[in-house]
């Protein structure tokens, strides 16, 4: 299997892009966002202790994120890095990011579905 980003139809908020495709149990996502994506938890709010519960793994392309956990210290992922964000997480961008990321479908598919929800997006 292989996919180009420039065939996946893109999903866009504001200036959040993303284009994603689903292998089997995994969904592939191509995503690119901007300085302080998103501004604080509310799009996760009505999750367990308002954090993303699906796990995630990618690779940074370009920018940096900060990842907060609830019980553990903060990370800072930074461009050229390979990353596991674990459940209970927040992710927020430090400066504009481009990424590849791997997930299970079923718990992305949970999880953006509250997200939708909380900013108004049809899920």
């Amino acid at each position: 299997m292989h996919a180009s980003k420039a065939d996946l139809p893109a999903m866009v908020i504001g200036e959040y892009e993303g284009r994603t495709v689903d292998w089997g149990d995994f969904r592939v996502a191509f995503e690119t966002m901007p300085e302080q994506f998103p501004p604080d938890e509310s799009p996760f709010a009505g999750l367990p202790d308002d954090r993303c519960q699906c796990p995630h793994w990618g690779y940074l392309f370009e920018g940096s994120f900060r990842v907060t956990y609830t019980d553990a210290p903060d990370e800072v992922v930074h461009a050229g890095e390979a990353y596991h964000l674990r459940p209970g997480h927040f992710v927020q961008t430090l400066e504009p990011v481009e990424l590849v990321e791997l997930s299970p479908v079923h718990q992305h598919d949970e999880t953006m579905a509250v997200v939708a929800r909380n900013m108004g997006v049809p899920a």
